[in-house]
């Protein structure tokens, strides 16, 4: 009891995020994975998982230490075992916004009637063909060479390509939105035709795509006149035509419902199975990784920002420019959060004239929301703040060598003359004169206008914090 109290005492509405989030990542694969050859495989690595995080929770050293090195191993094995489940769980995350815009519309009736027509036809005279309906994945990856086409479905169209005559007639003809997207497509095989007989190369490749997607595979045998349907890693033969409606609209419903409201009961009982483990799932979790128990206190070293501060006004140096601080929290917590990112952060917009003391607090630092604060070192700084005063400060031209032989200086020309300044009130009397970089003198033969940079001083500044710019003028004569 005195557990749960703890944990309920401690629970922040963070921890329900993390829930919900880790919830929901599991149902995604508990759904995906549920009509998967490999659940029972998976099913077995969450038995491992659910030992290994009560381990953790209940102390067991051994059993979690074993477990973790057996995890270490597993997680490669993992990749391997369910590479392509992977690749299209992934694959459907990405494409999850674009197809859920897609819903049942009246142009999939006639998508319906133009198949079950052509497969009926061409069942009849036994003329051999593969019809690929593409469902939410894309097919792209699982395709090689084929005819990019984009023509609208009819049944003319599609007979045209079977024709024993006409080129491409042996490969897939890819069937989206209405339209033949290509045709002469070669489809990947099945490595488990076997399970389902003496299959020829047709069925073959389109059992093989309804293992790797969830596109439905229509297969006209030129031998017998059937017509196979090849889903969900599963391929059958149909005893007659007519029977193609009722799988073609159940394709049609699943992959594209038509759009009505649902009610938050019919929500809840839809998949509730999944929905309880996985919010099950997630809650063990957080119980045996999340679940801060124990707070720790660290001593770190952070940064003072001066900000605020008007151009018009200078902190006289020395200035604090760090201070320690100590943190509280869980240690998990620490693990998360970035040192770098802590800082104290000084408001000096009213800030005053002449010596004064801050007193540093809690306000002045952000910290994540399970990390408290408990002690700064030192609580208190003292500045010493001035306003500058303007200044107009004289502008000198400094040069370095002599002009070539045969020529002299007749002027120099400075534009302004002077510039504004901005200097601490101890200096307002002193005598300051800024000077322009050294112009070399040695390459000049003729009159040139120069733009050269003023040298300031560390203490010195200007309006505005922008350096102002003089326009030098040196008037050069050649000797008669």
């Amino acid at each position: 009891m005195n557990d749960f109290t703890s944990i309920w005492n401690t629970f922040r509405i963070q921890d329900v995020f993390d829930i919900l989030i880790i919830a929901l990542m599991i149902y995604g694969f508990l759904i995906w994975f549920k009509k998967t050859a490999s659940r029972f495989v998976l099913a077995g690595i969450l038995l491992m998982g659910l030992i290994y995080v009560m381990s953790r929770f209940f102390q067991l050293y051994m059993t979690a230490v074993i477990l973790q090195g057996f995890f270490a191993v597993l997680f490669f094995a993992l990749i391997v075992i369910f590479q392509e489940e992977l690749r299209r769980f992934f694959e459907r995350i990405a494409l999850w916004g674009r197809i859920r815009k897609r819903t049942y519309s009246a142009s999939f009736e006639h998508e319906i009637e133009v198949i079950i027509q052509t497969a009926a036809n061409m069942a009849k005279r036994k003329t051999g063909g593969l019809l690929v309906l593409q469902g939410e994945e894309l097919l792209d990856r699982h395709l090689e060479g084929g005819i990019r086409l984009e023509g609208v479905l009819s049944q003319p169209l599609l007979e045209s390509i079977f024709d024993p005559n006409s080129m491409g007639h042996d490969g897939a003809v890819i069937i989206s939105q209405g339209r033949v997207v290509q045709f002469g497509c070669h489809l990947p095989l099945s490595s488990n035709s076997a399970e389902f007989g003496n299959l020829g190369l047709r069925h073959t490749a389109a059992l093989g795509l309804s293992e790797r997607s969830d596109a439905l595979c229509i297969v006209i045998s030129e031998e017998k006149g059937t017509i196979s349907v090849a889903l969900d890693k599963k391929i059958e033969v149909l005893e007659k035509a007519a029977a193609l409606r009722a799988i073609l609209e159940n394709f049609y419903a699943e992959r594209f419902p038509k759009e009505k409201p649902r009610a938050a009961v019919s929500w809840i009982r839809e998949n509730a199975g999944e929905k309880i483990t996985a919010v099950g799932l997630a809650v063990v979790l957080w119980l045996g990784l999340g679940y801060q128990r124990e707070t720790v206190q660290r001593e770190v070293t952070v940064p003072i920002e001066y900000r605020n501060l008007s151009p018009e006004w200078i902190i006289e140096e020395p200035k604090a420019t760090e201070a320690r601080v100590m943190l509280t929290g869980p240690a998990q917590a620490f693990q998360l959060y970035n040192p770098s990112s802590l800082k104290i952060s000084l408001d000096l917009a009213q800030v005053r004239q002449g010596g004064q003391e801050i007193a540093l607090s809690k306000s002045m630092m952000r910290t994540p929301a399970n990390i408290s604060i408990v002690g700064l070192k030192p609580d208190r700084i003292y500045i010493n703040a001035y306003k500058l005063v303007p200044l107009s400060a004289p502008v000198d031209v400094k040069t370095s060598g002599s002009l070539p032989a045969g020529f002299s200086l007749q002027k120099i020309e400075v534009m302004p003359s002077s510039v504004t300044v901005l200097v601490s009130p101890r200096q307002y009397k002193n005598n300051i004169r800024l000077r322009t970089r050294a112009i070399d003198m040695r390459n000049i033969t003729s009159t040139v206008v120069l733009t050269p940079e003023l040298i300031v001083p560390t203490d010195v500044r200007f309006p505005g914090d922008k350096m102002p710019s003089v326009v030098v003028t040196l008037r050069v004569r050649q000797r008669g």
